[in-house]
């Protein structure tokens, strides 16, 4: 980022901050990791899980960092001459100045939840958005206590839209953050039973999603899946809340945007829908009816927002899966194979959604569909119903052969055909080596688990062993 985001004088009034050394007239970006921090930038030394960023502000200071903000009971350790703004805590301080950051934007702004996709949505939004105008969004799933208010502090003050994911795993939580965005739009792609944990039941969860609505501005506009059981529960919650407009989403025939026809392809869709009494026709760079529902919402919010429709239509062919959430790999195993990359999270809506993806995969000749599944976490008492119930996923999509790992996921496996059964194991670590083992030419094979069940290591070293490429997406050419 070449322009400056923010004075040094405006970022001290906004955290009321004390001032020490010799401070840059504006820095350009705003960083809380050292290992990517630019030139410019100014560093919070937040205190994480497992660091305190107070014992690397030294090194951020000398790769350039043009200022450090640290909390007043650390300022000793530092030199009197280095560049700090001292606060009294440095999370509290990084709020303010997404607070103050909010003050200034003229943008729309459109807030993103939901049980599942919120980051795909978030990201085809990106994309579609910045192909008409300058657009800040959530880099990565920056949608929690420290990553929105980031977010917002981030946003340069002339951007024409902007687009914050918002995420939770207890009551309570998206409201706090919401308050702090302050959204025009606010999109629920859906509620599923996830971190049923902390949930006394869907229901629980899906009031939980609504207090996205206690946020949205004076006139603002939900928009919802018209085709989720808890749409009727989000519709009442957001007229109680004094949402001024309802948009809805789906296949439902009362859907505002309302899909009509879809060709689902190994890698990509073809949609017809109408979206606001408009008729569209369009690819999206992405295969899975899911994903088909979703980029409903997110034409109908381009429309909301100003964007041009048939624009953003054009522009969903471009669009490609974010990272451990769909990506294709190439496999050299004498021959080639497919590797999906879901790695990044699951739930029962996500992994059932992603194994029918892998259903639609192209094999080859002697090719397998192969599904390698870990443990979905914090679902509570229902965890091994609901992992057994993948069985019916499985077998719907004529997947070959699946390998299991983690207690929670046994359940499957001991539901599993003795034909269906590639391989067990109590951990992902411990499974690798037979996935590693099976595969072979022709074959296409997904990983998926929650973050908890570390299935990345299995995706990083089958890419490893049969270097190959990305998987070209014939939709995006």
């Amino acid at each position: 980022m070449s322009e400056f985001l923010w004075t040094s004088a405006a970022m001290a009034d906004a955290m009321h901050a004390i001032t020490q050394g010799a401070l840059p007239e504006s820095i350009t970006g705003i960083s809380i990791d050292t290992r990517s921090i630019k030139p410019g930038e100014a560093y919070f030394a937040i205190k994480g899980d497992v660091h305190d960023g107070h014992a690397f502000v030294e090194a951020a200071l000398k790769a350039g960092a043009g200022l450090a903000v640290v909390e007043a009971a650390q300022r000793d350790k530092f030199p009197a001459d280095a560049r700090l703004l001292v606060v009294d805590d440095v999370l509290a301080a990084l709020v303010e100045l997404g607070i103050a950051s909010r003050a200034r934007l003229k943008a729309p702004i459109i807030a993103i939840t939901g049980s599942v996709g919120k980051t795909s949505t978030k990201e085809a939004l990106r994309r579609v958005l910045e192909a008409q105008g300058k657009t800040h969004a959530s880099v990565a799933s920056f949608n929690n206590h420290w990553g929105v208010p980031l977010t917002l502090a981030r946003c340069p003050a002339d951007v024409r839209f902007a687009i914050f994911e918002i995420g939770m795993n207890h009551a309570g939580e998206i409201e706090t953050l919401v308050k702090m965005v302050r959204p025009h739009f606010a999109v629920i792609t859906t509620v599923e039973p996830v971190h049923l944990e902390f949930f006394a039941g869907v229901e629980a969860i899906a009031d939980a999603k609504a207090e996205i609505f206690s946020g949205l501005e004076p006139d603002g506009v939900a928009i919802l899946n018209r085709d989720n059981a808890q749409f009727a529960r989000l519709q009442k919650s957001a007229k109680k809340a004094g949402v001024s407009r309802i948009v809805s989403f789906g296949a439902d025939s009362k859907a505002e945007a309302r899909l009509l026809d879809v060709s689902l392809h190994p890698t990509c869709s073809a949609v017809h829908a109408n979206v606001l009494g408009h008729d569209v026709t369009y690819k999206l760079g992405m295969p899975g009816r899911h994903m088909a529902m979703n980029s409903l919402a997110v034409l109908a919010a381009a429309e909301l927002m100003g964007a041009d429709l048939v624009h953003a239509a054009l522009t969903l062919s471009q669009v490609v899966p974010a990272a451990g959430r769909g990506v294709r790999h190439v496999l050299e195993v004498g021959g080639e194979a497919t590797l999906i990359d879901e790695s990044y999270n699951a739930n029962p809506a996500s992994m059932a959604a992603a194994i029918n993806v892998l259903g639609a995969a192209a094999v080859g000749p002697k090719g397998r569909r192969i599904a390698v599944l870990g443990d979905m976490l914090e679902l509570g008492p229902d965890g091994a119903k609901l992992h057994a119930g993948l069985l019916d996923a499985v077998q719907s999509n004529g997947i070959d052969l699946v390998f299991c790992c983690g207690p929670l996921m046994r359940n499957l496996w001991d539901a599993l055909s003795t034909g269906k059964r590639g391989g067990y194991a109590g951990d992902a670590a411990a499974l690798e080596s037979q996935v590693l083992a099976a595969i072979r030419a022709g074959d296409a094979i997904m990983v998926k688990g929650s973050l908890g069940s570390k299935m990345k290591p299995i995706v990083s070293a089958l890419e490893k062993r049969f270097p190959g490429n990305a998987a070209l997406d014939d939709a995006a050419v």
